[in-house]
């Protein structure tokens, strides 16, 4: 008689893994972009308010003109467009104080989503949404009369974008850090006091002297510099580099830290 010996079987072990990207994926880069361009509420605040800013402030200066020749309204239209940028990216930014409170941003903890890939999704969300109301800006400005060559449109836009990085990582910062009910009532009032500071609704030159040193250190005075250089012609500030450099490390690292913070408990 002959015996078989059983073969002995091996528990299936799950797929530990790691995703590619620490987790960042396009399906999920998709799913929040349409739930912020879902939002009618931010969509109205970051791309109808600044155009709207743009025909009641800037059109009454039509006849005027900077130093070069260029049109104020040309500069109006950009240092509207950099706040435009910067108020879109800080809102899609500070919506995870939302998540915080719903608990959604611990659950994902719980996944092998890393806190790099998410912080980079919300990112790339935000600058999405700050691209938009930049467009937007330059389209009303366009419409309404605006005429500068075609690199001061690309240059300008191109930076008043890509400084609002700085503000999209300052959204995430603050959404982390204070509760999800007082997260507008802390944003709207910081950044109307940075844009005066940093000569987007009046020039900094009118400033007194102490309030003109002050500004030179606040994030958006070099945001609000380098967009208009194309314009003016000052060319290339380093100490405005500077500025958008440092602030952006400062806020990204700060929104990461809080984040490993926020839930470090599940």
């Amino acid at each position: 008689m002959t015996t078989v010996t059983p073969t002995p079987t091996r528990a299936v072990e799950p797929d530990r893994r790691l995703p590619a990207l620490g987790g960042f994926a396009p399906g999920v880069l998709l799913i929040e972009l349409r739930r912020v361009l879902r939002n009618r509420r931010t969509l109205a605040f970051t791309l109808i308010m600044p155009g709207v800013f743009f025909l009641i402030f800037g059109l009454p200066q039509g006849g005027q003109s900077l130093d070069n020749g260029r049109p104020v309204t040309a500069y109006v239209m950009i240092s509207l467009a950099v706040y435009a940028a910067m108020v879109a990216t800080t809102s899609a930014g500070g919506a995870v104080a939302t998540e915080r409170a719903l608990g959604w941003s611990r659950q994902l903890r719980l996944t092998p989503l890393r806190p790099t890939a998410y912080v980079a999704t919300k990112l790339v969300t935000a600058m999405t949404l700050g691209l938009l109301a930049v467009v937007v800006e330059f389209l009303v400005g366009a419409a309404a009369g605006v005429r500068i060559p075609a690199y001061v449109w690309l240059l300008s836009g191109l930076a008043a974008w890509l400084g609002s990085l700085v503000f999209a990582a300052f959204g995430l910062f603050i959404g982390y850090l204070v509760p999800a009910e007082n997260v507008m009532q802390f944003i709207g009032p910081i950044l109307a006091v940075l844009a005066m500071f940093g000569g987007l609704f009046v020039p900094v030159e009118v400033l007194p002297e102490v309030l003109q040193q002050v500004a030179k250190f606040t994030p958006v005075y070099g945001m609000g510099v380098l967009a208009r250089a194309p314009l003016t012609g000052e060319g290339v500030s380093v100490a405005a580099v500077v500025n958008l450099v440092g602030w952006a490390l400062l806020f990204g690292v700060g929104a990461a830290r809080l984040f490993r913070r926020d839930t470090a408990r599940v």
